[in-house]
């Protein structure tokens, strides 16, 4: 725990090696990485390496009891796992309660030695990471939501590098300062480590060239704003050709649904070296419109994969399991909460039920009675899932998951639906990077829409929005033995049961199977 300061308010908060963000861990392509994570607050904790696909080391993906028990007070635990096939930007964050609010930081991962970049070198690099600042202790805020069933409140501010800049209750509050020489390109490392809110980005004076998402290399695009989703990276090469000056980088929410979000614009400074700083106006730059939802598709649509002889993009050509998932909220009945009901979230209207002991032990010892296998892959009924929304909006509830085969090829339609609203759900899969083949509005059509997916240079991430009224479209292989998070990446959402996985069977022989779980795996 350390004393911060933000929104001229001081607070106790939970920090790594006391720092808010986090330490960034740099590594190269194919390096196997040991970290020790040492809990000394009174939380129990664990620490997921988003993105980072984990062949094989369930174990060390650390979805407290998906993958593994918490680390206790006073206890730690080793992760161990190696990057492969993957190198770029991503980040590691809590993954219990709402602590990554403040437990987040970067990973970069450098291609392997001798290995350029397949776009112009950068001859600097500067780490960007958003985020959402709240002056009270978050975990409070979300207990007295959860005892209401009602939504918690909304952040107080965002934060570029943990900084809001100057608001309107706290004119003293600085914000973040970069510094550029003139002439030099840098590549620009965005994480959004936000909990419940996308967010666009951009900087006076500044085109943007988009070169990788998710650490994976796309087919390079200029754009002036950056929409990035909680769980995305976006790296972007900044070209510092304005010689001198002071430019303003805003960073503000992006809500095409009548949701309340909270509506503050962070700041920071790009400033070239030699500038005059006490005689120099900084050039300023408007946000766009919270609901540019033009702009958003825009940016979405420009994303493509490399797809080089280098850089293939492998999209599942044959489907093993086609599924349809609608993603809503519902009402379930609650006798202590504030109008008689709790707000849930449900996928196929299934509100998953966390375990108290961790999946993947379960499974890899073949303990029953704490999940089963019967997650449904279609909705129980059909309706008209963009429009008037059936009158009952109670869900199921269970500790529900969906088998896979080892090397099976899944497509998943994600389907939002209008149950007490519409809204975009940043959907996050762990252990996999996926291809985006389509996206539309209001509701699938399965007979058309298929024609008019993407199979050649798809877009290929962790984390997609699901888009508000519409639909999205993914493909992954299913060649990575083990247990697997697939949830909202808004914490609210994860929070009320917007959350599944799927279990991944062994392949063939030891190369294709779940190693056996480290000695210091914490127990519950």
């Amino acid at each position: 725990m350390k004393n911060i300061t933000r929104l001229c308010s001081t607070k106790a908060t939970v920090t790594v090696n006391g720092k808010f963000p986090g330490p960034t861990i740099y590594a190269r392509e194919d390096d196997t990485l040991l970290i020790k994570v040492v809990n000394q607050v009174h939380y129990n904790l664990t620490i997921h390496w988003h993105g980072v696909k984990q062949i094989r080391t369930g174990w060390a993906d650390g979805p407290a009891y998906i993958t593994q028990c918490p680390i206790q007070p006073g206890k730690s635990y080793v992760y161990n796992f190696t990057v492969t096939d993957q190198r770029g930007t991503l980040f590691w964050h809590a993954h219990i309660l709402w602590l990554r609010a403040t437990v987040h930081g970067a990973i970069v991962i450098l291609p392997k030695l001798a290995l350029p970049y397949p776009f112009p070198n950068p001859q600097k690099e500067i780490l960007i990471i958003l985020g959402e600042w709240w002056k009270s202790d978050v975990e409070a805020v979300v207990d007295e939501a959860t005892q209401l069933g009602l939504p918690p409140n909304i952040s107080d501010a965002h934060t570029i590098n943990g900084l809001p800049g100057p608001v309107s209750t706290c004119l003293s509050q600085e914000g973040f300062t970069f510094l550029v020489e003139p002439g030099k390109k840098y590549l620009l490392r965005i994480v959004n480590a936000a909990l419940n809110e996308e967010l666009f980005f951009k900087i006076a004076g500044h085109k943007l060239t988009v070169v990788e998402v998710d650490a994976s290399y796309v087919k390079p695009f200029k754009a002036d704003t950056i929409l990035t989703t909680p769980g995305q990276t976006t790296n972007v090469i900044l070209s510092a050709d304005l010689g001198t000056g002071k430019y303003l980088m805003v960073t503000s929410p992006y809500m095409d649904s009548p949701i309340l979000v909270n509506n503050r614009t962070a700041t920071a400074t790009l400033q070239y070296v030699g500038t005059n700083t006490s005689s120099t106006t900084t050039t300023l730059t408007v946000p766009p419109p919270t609901n540019a939802t033009p702009i958003a598709i825009k940016f979405m649509d420009s994303l493509r994969s490399l797809n080089s002889r280098k850089y293939p993009a492998k999209v599942p050509l044959t489907i093993d399991h086609s599924l349809f998932f609608t993603i809503s909220l519902g009402l379930n009945p609650c006798e202590s909460c504030y109008r008689g009901f709790r707000i849930v979230a449900a996928i196929n209207n299934v509100t998953f039920v966390m375990p108290s002991v961790s999946l993947l032990n379960a499974h890899f010892f073949n303990k029953s009675g704490v999940f089963t296998d019967d997650f449904p892959g279609n909705p129980a009924y059909t309706f008209d899932y963009t429009g008037i929304p059936p009158e009952n909006l109670r869900t199921m509830e269970g500790t529900r998951l969906y088998r896979l085969a080892y090397n099976s090829n899944v497509q998943v339609i994600m389907q939002d639906t209008g149950l007490l609203s519409p809204e975009n759900h940043p959907m996050h899969l762990h252990g996999f990077n996926f291809f985006v083949v389509g996206r539309g509005r209001g509701n699938f059509d399965p007979e058309e829409d298929p024609k008019k997916f993407n199979l050649v240079d798809p877009v290929e991430r962790n984390t997609i929005n699901a888009p508000s009224g519409g639909w999205v479209a993914i493909r992954f292989r299913a060649n990575n033995p083990g247990i697997w998070f697939l949830h909202c990446h808004l914490e609210v959402h994860t929070t009320w049961g917007l959350k599944m996985a799927f279990v991944v069977d062994n392949g063939n022989g030891p190369e294709e199977s779940l190693l056996p779980p480290p000695k210091d795996l914490p127990t519950c």
